[in-house]
């Protein structure tokens, strides 16, 4: 089969860590160990997140003395697709020996009439305390929101539209190439009218641009890996319970928060109701098994 497998930030960094490079390339080493069996015996195309990376470097470029502004948020996207690729591309050849690994640096074209430009909802950056995360937000001129029982730094989240780079990861899918691409939701770009790009402040989601990669690339499957085993009803609360099969009715009827479960359920929707394959939500550390229906949340049509 053909599949696009979207990593969770937790498989760079957990929540709670530090964001020293040596855990980070741990855990990315960790994710490329977990996918080795899939990609000895599927074509895989791999994706990730960047979220803590991002607020990482912009929050050290708002304090570098040597800058006359901090640098926006997409050249930062970039730098990150190309630090976590790095990590990805080079532990996947690690784990798979005699396998060509490719990270391609990929733009994905937003709207610039997109609401989200309004209305901030994707988490970057580290957790701080509520006085820190306001007191930085003045300080910044960012805007926050809590994340669970943490705050952290919010921005722009516009819809993916298309990715600029799909018929060059293409090209090298069906070469047996494994790819890994689109980190981070993709550097978010606006074209123009002569078709020109340009880059734009924003995060793009990940699991929403997996989404439209897997169905762009005819793929048979999407498997969206995080640190959670399933999708679960009533989250944090003694009434949850794990989902291990449901029909994308049955999951938009639930109301999964935008901030964590929520753009994975929508992204499983999307893929499933647009090509008629399927996708699951499931552990990273059981990727085969996600794959197989033993582990994780399958979503069909």
């Amino acid at each position: 089969m053909r599949i696009v497998v979207a990593l969770g930030g937790n498989a760079v960094l957990r929540r709670g860590d530090r964001p020293d490079a040596e855990p980070q390339r741990r855990n990315v080493l960790g994710a490329a160990d977990a996918l080795a069996p899939l990609a000895q015996h599927h074509e895989v195309i791999v994706t990730h997140g960047n979220g803590p990376q991002v607020g990482v470097l912009a929050m050290e470029s708002a304090t570098d003395p040597m800058l006359s502004q901090p640098f926006p948020l997409d050249p930062l996207g970039a730098e990150t697709q190309g630090l976590i690729g790095y990590w990805l591309a080079q532990g996947l050849h690690n784990a798979l020996p005699g396998r060509e690994v490719v990270a391609v640096l990929t733009q994905c074209v937003v709207d610039p009439a997109d609401p989200a430009f309004s209305r901030p909802t994707k988490f970057v950056g580290p957790t701080y305390d509520e006085t820190t995360a306001r007191a930085l937000a003045a300080e910044r001129d960012w805007s926050v929101a809590p994340d669970g029982a943490v705050w952290r730094r919010v921005v722009p989240s516009p819809e993916p539209r298309e990715i600029v780079e799909t018929p060059s990861i293409r090209l090298l899918v069906e070469a047996g190439v494994l790819v890994v691409c689109a980190g981070g939701g993709g550097v978010p770009v606006l074209r123009g009218a002569e078709g020109e790009l340009a880059g734009i402040e924003a995060v793009i989601d990940k699991d929403l641009t997996a989404a439209l990669l897997a169905e762009t690339l005819g793929a048979d499957a999407l498997l969206l890996l995080t640190d959670v085993e399933a999708v679960e009803t009533a989250f944090g609360s003694p009434d949850s319970r794990a989902i291990r099969s449901a029909t994308t009715t049955e999951l938009r009827t639930q109301g999964f928060p935008a901030g964590s479960m929520g753009p994975k359920v929508e992204a499983a929707c999307r893929f499933t109701e647009r090509t008629g394959g399927f996708a699951a939500i499931g552990a990273l550390t059981e990727a085969v098994a996600v794959l197989e229906g033993r582990a994780g949340t399958r979503v069909v049509a």
